[in-house]
């Protein structure tokens, strides 16, 4: 039997969790939210398409893990407390089991992370996610892609690279499996660093989400303020055993720097608040500082280095 949309919104995603904050949720034309008093809201709008983030035949399950991490990245990028998610799902027909299997591991997402799907569309066509995200920052305070200082710490969350590692296996396969599972995983299913966000708040002096490899957001958050310029350690760039066994140290630093979409948070940091680094839960890494000179520059084991790439294209396709 085919479902409307109607039909399919009641039967898969009406009974997400709601909150006090939710004055109107699913089944109307527009969600009423409440923003708690001395907060502002933050924004932000992820899409994954089929052929272009993730190849034809991927679980449904991972797919809503896919686009709830990568879209709360945003908000930790922020600073941002996560609240409401809306959702635009275009499918190419009403199937139960992949429905289900969706709709379960978001509502198990959402529950996690306190979030509450409060909206959204379905349509019919070729398979495309789009997932709204918003979150609470306090009143004139959050973090943005502006204000790092000349010598201020670059430091990134995580180990980097893990992600194109699991894309590498999903497309040409994995010679050796011991760490398959590790780096799908990393590819499928970031973690989006909402606590470490929260903590830097007041602290960092800039922040951005790592979604098209290191070299590109760093140069982000450079040209953001004002045309400062970066020298990096490449030794300490954090990179996991895993990628490293799997695909060799030489393509796991690459992929560390220009792979894209770990979706770890690359932050700068003034030198007087390194002791924070020590009480966090995250793995945080200092990897370089700011400089006055408006490029980045590389060094391994104190040597100049050049690394060929720049960035995740979201315009070339996973498939290609």
């Amino acid at each position: 039997m085919s479902l409307g949309e109607f039909e399919l919104i009641q039967r898969y995603f009406a009974e997400a969790s709601t909150d006090a904050s939710v004055a109107l949720g699913i089944g109307d034309d527009c969600a009423v939210l409440s923003v708690p008093a001395g907060y502002q809201l933050a924004v932000s709008i992820d899409t994954l398409v089929q052929g272009t983030h993730f190849l034809e035949g991927t679980p449904a399950d991972l797919l809503a893990s896919r686009i709830f991490g990568s879209a709360l990245s945003d908000l930790a990028a922020m600073g941002a407390t996560p609240a409401w998610i809306t959702l635009a799902l275009t499918v190419p027909k009403a199937e139960d089991d992949w429905l289900l299997l969706f709709s379960r591991r978001l509502a198990q997402l959402c529950a996690e992370y306190s979030v509450s799907l409060v909206g959204g569309d379905t349509t019919k066509g070729p398979l495309a996610l789009s997932a709204q995200v918003h979150g609470f920052l306090p009143h004139d305070h959050c973090l943005t892609r502006a204000g790092a200082k000349v010598d201020d710490l670059i430091c990134v969350s995580g180990c980097l690279g893990d992600s194109r590692g699991g894309l590498e296996g999903l497309l040409n396969g994995f010679e050796d499996h011991s760490y398959a599972d590790y780096l799908l995983e990393r590819f499928y299913a970031p973690t989006p660093r909402i606590e470490l966000g929260k903590m830097l708040l007041g602290k960092a002096s800039s922040c951005i989400d790592i979604s098209d490899g290191l070299l590109s957001d760093l140069s982000h958050i450079l040209k953001a303020s004002g045309g400062l310029g970066a020298r990096l350690q490449l030794e300490a760039v954090p990179i996991s055993s895993q990628l490293i066994s799997t695909f060799g140290e030489e393509n796991a630093r690459q992929w560390a720097l220009t792979g894209g979409e770990d979706f770890e948070l690359c932050f700068t940091l003034p030198p007087n608040y390194l002791a924070l680094l020590s009480q966090l839960s995250v793995p945080v890494a200092v990897i370089g500082k700011v400089t006055d000179r408006a490029d980045i520059e590389l060094f391994l084991r104190g040597e100049p280095c050049q690394i060929q790439g720049s960035g995740y294209d979201h315009f070339q396709r996973t498939d290609d």
